[in-house]
C-alpha cells in the first residue's frame, strides 16, 4: 500500500513545474535519452515478433517482412537507428564517469576509459561488417 506524498511527513517534495526540463541543456539531452529508450523498445517488439513469424513459418514471416518494407517502417527504422546511436555514444561518454577502473594502485583517467569503449564498439562493428560481407 502506497502513501501519497503529501501525507509522509518529514519529507520535502519541492514542486517543479512542467517544463522543468527545458532550463538547462544538459536536461534536454537527458529528457531526449530518455525518450530514444522508447523507439528501441517498440523496435525490440517489432523484432520479436519477426522471430516468432519465423517458427510459424515461411509465408508468415514474408507477410511481416513485406508489412514492414512500407515506407513508414522503413522511417521508424532509420529513426529508431539515429536514436540507438545517440543512446550508444551519450551511454560511452558516461562510462568515464560511472566506471572507475583501477590498474594496480593507479586509477585510470576517465578519458581514457571512454576511448576504450569508442574503440571497442568500433573494432566490434568493423568485425560484425566484415562477417556479414563475407557471408554475402
Amino acid at each position: 500500500m502506497t502513501v501519497p506524498q503529501s501525507a509522509r511527513p518529514g519529507l520535502y517534495y519541492p514542486k517543479m513545474p512542467l517544463g522543468w526540463w527545458l532550463r538547462r541543456p544538459n536536461y534536454i539531452r537527458f529528457m531526449i535519452r530518455e525518450v530514444t529508450s522508447v523507439f528501441i523498445a517498440i523496435f525490440l517488439v517489432v523484432l520479436l515478433i519477426e522471430v516468432h513469424m519465423v517458427a510459424q513459418g515461411p509465408e508468415a514471416y514474408a507477410a511481416v517482412v513485406a508489412k514492414l518494407r512500407s515506407p513508414g517502417w522503413i522511417v521508424f527504422n532509420v529513426v529508431a537507428l539515429a536514436f540507438a546511436l545517440y543512446h550508444t555514444v551519450t551511454w560511452f561518454k558516461l562510462t568515464g564517469v560511472v566506471q572507475v577502473v583501477h590498474l594496480g594502485e593507479r586509477r585510470v583517467p576517465p578519458g581514457l576509459v571512454v576511448a576504450g569503449a569508442f574503440v571497442a564498439w568500433g573494432v566490434v562493428s568493423l568485425f560484425i561488417l566484415y562477417w556479414l560481407l563475407v557471408r554475402s
